[in-house]
């Protein structure tokens, strides 16, 4: 599978909402917005995102269609990376080919990642990219309406 990442289209809003409201996607990524099914803010959060000259988003794109997104974003020294792939496309290999690709376009290190610490997928993902646990936390999941263990990692040098 050829998988790519590109600027983002107003054409991939549509797709990435419809991703985000996934229901078995948004229990394991738990740490999503308060509400997924607002429209208004997605919009409002992604044209911020899209204008931010601090903020590296891109669409991933496996075999030329729209499967998710990846982004670069935070302060200098506190940067952290963040994907979303759809779930009929878990488990091929593309979140971590796609987090690679935007490592190799994002050179600047540290960088770091968070994850809820059951969410073993994303977990190997960013192992096999090369972060390493840092630490562990807890903080309220909105998708799961609780406290849960988080994971944070970092990529060095």
């Amino acid at each position: 599978m050829n998988v790519e990442l590109r600027q983002v289209h107003d054409s991939d809003l549509p797709v990435f909402f419809r991703q985000m409201n996934d229901p078995e996607s948004l229990t394991m990524a738990a740490f999503t917005p308060e509400d997924p099914a607002d429209r208004a803010a997605f919009d409002t959060r992604w044209s911020r995102q899209r204008s931010s000259p601090d903020i590296v988003a891109r669409t991933v794109l496996a075999d030329g269609d729209v499967v998710g997104s990846a982004a670069v974003y935070g302060v200098p020294g506190e940067r952290e990376v963040t994907y979303w792939v759809d779930r009929a496309y878990w488990g091929k290999g593309i979140a971590t080919l796609a987090l690679r690709a935007l490592l190799a376009e994002v050179p600047e290190r540290p960088l770091y990642a968070r994850a809820a610490s059951d969410n073993a997928g994303s977990l190997r993902v960013l192992e096999k990219c090369g972060f390493r646990v840092a630490a562990t936390a807890q903080g309220f999941a909105p998708a799961r309406g609780a406290e849960i263990d988080e994971t944070v990692l970092i990529l060095e040098g």
